[in-house]
């Protein structure tokens, strides 16, 4: 049985449909994720996925990195040339919250796929729920957590030591922290003993280098999404306010204190965390809050 699994917010998403992902693969191979290029990155990193098709809209299209399934296709679409092709027999979409994955759905229709389950709300529950109505349930002992690949050892990144990752890049709007906030919160972690990493993409050092000053570890630009796991996985607390980063640190198994506004998506499955609002808190509420978690590490 070949099976396709259609996350279609980026990132994050593909991060979230990980459980559905190895429920499949118990009774379906190959199993390919079909995501935008903002999902591929996370798509990667998952275990038991045999392919990730990355489809970009042609010149014209829409050029949504987060949706770029969710649009009018016909017979002629390359798209639906190449899943014909491919002749598969099941297919999940999860589509984020808010969003509806019918679009899509009748995309892989039109594309013959045999049988198509949708989701229109997203987290661990609901795309296992989704799963199961398909006859794909957890290995025994899965506890449905999110997990990634084994990522590589970043010590010569990190450099030895217990760390506290701050992660400064913003990810949706609203959710971003002033970057003078952030940086005092780096100075606040320093004072209180721990070793700080900064840690951004390529299109983020100023940023990094700017909350980084001259106390912490500054990673900005230098760690593509494997080594970045591996930087969260060594992490004692991961501080940050993108959703991205949140559940993949969580994947990793590292706790996380996220700066999210009130309202925003659900916090990280399955590590302890604690949710601060980027516009109330300060450098000491951040501090304050990496040390419960690491008190209930203890």
């Amino acid at each position: 049985m070949k099976a396709l699994v259609v996350p279609l917010d980026g990132f994050t998403g593909a991060l979230l449909a990980g459980p559905a992902v190895r429920a499949v693969a118990t009774r379906a191979h190959p199993v390919t994720v079909l995501c935008g290029p903002g999902g591929a990155p996370a798509a990667r990193l998952l275990p038991h996925v045999d392919d990730v098709v990355v489809w970009e809209p042609p010149e014209g299209g829409r050029a949504d990195d987060d949706d770029p399934l969710v649009r009018r296709a016909d017979d002629d679409d390359p798209l639906v040339r190449r899943l014909r092709a491919e002749a598969y027999d099941v297919a999940l979409v999860f589509a984020p919250d808010g969003h509806s994955p019918r679009p899509t759905e009748q995309l892989l229709l039109r594309a013959r796929v045999n049988r198509v389950a949708a989701c229109g709300e997203a987290g661990a529950r609901a795309v296992l729920g989704t799963a199961a109505a398909l006859g794909f349930r957890p290995r025994p002992g899965d506890d449905g957590r999110l997990r990634v690949v084994p990522p590589p050892d970043t010590a010569q990144l990190t450099g030895a030591g217990p760390y506290v990752v701050v992660h400064p890049g913003s990810g949706p709007p609203g959710h971003a922290w002033d970057p003078d906030r952030c940086a005092e919160a780096v100075a606040a972690l320093a004072d209180a003993g721990h070793r700080v990493v900064v840690t951004g993409g390529e299109e983020e050092t100023v940023l990094t280098r700017r909350v980084s000053g001259d106390i912490a570890v500054d990673l900005g630009g230098r760690t593509d999404p494997r080594r970045f796991a591996g930087v969260l996985r060594a992490a004692d607390v991961v501080v940050t306010g993108a959703p991205g980063p949140a559940h993949l640190a969580a994947a990793t198994g590292t706790p996380v204190v996220s700066l999210v506004p009130p309202g925003a998506p659900r916090r990280p499955d399955g590590v302890p965390s604690v949710l601060l609002a980027p516009d109330d808190c300060t450098a000491r509420d951040v501090a304050g809050a990496v040390h419960r978690l690491l008190d209930e590490r203890t």
